[in-house]
């Protein structure tokens, strides 16, 4: 698709993205952690704002992302027969998935519906960072 001289090109903008919708998933969960422990409509009500700010970025960065990581793909068409690679997209698949439970939190948040703990917000803000570590292990490793 692009010659090899894009390929350098190609990653930089992928782990961009990456890292930036890592950013929005290590802060969105963060942010639902002080509007369930806010109390006042004004403050609930700015949350709701945040939210939703936050989760566009998120979007975009997890679409630029993916988009820059089907480009490399294409670039290095080697790479799909290689174990690694499926382990990571299938923790890419999972990434997705925490990304769509974060939406429906935020939407619950928005329209007050039921919402978990503070505690049970706080462990699940961990989930992102386990993924991430077993991406970028998987992408440098490169273990099978």
């Amino acid at each position: 698709m692009f010659g090899p001289e894009a390929t350098p090109w190609i990653k930089a903008f992928h782990i961009v993205f990456v890292v930036t919708w890592f950013a929005g998933l290590f802060y969105l969960p963060r942010l639902l952690i002080y509007h369930r422990e806010a109390t006042d409509p004004v403050s609930q009500a700015r949350f709701v704002t945040m939210e939703r700010r936050l989760l566009a970025i998120t979007h975009v960065g997890a679409l630029l992302a993916l988009a820059f990581g089907a480009a490399l793909l294409m670039q290095e068409p080697g790479f799909v027969h290689q174990g690694w690679l499926h382990a990571k997209l299938g923790l890419v698949a999972l990434l997705l998935g925490y990304h769509g439970w974060c939406v429906k939190l935020a939407n619950d948040f928005r329209h007050e519906r039921p919402t978990p703990t503070s505690r049970w917000l706080r462990w699940y803000n961990e989930i992102p960072a386990a993924l991430l570590i077993g991406i970028v292990c998987l992408v440098v490793v490169k273990p099978f």
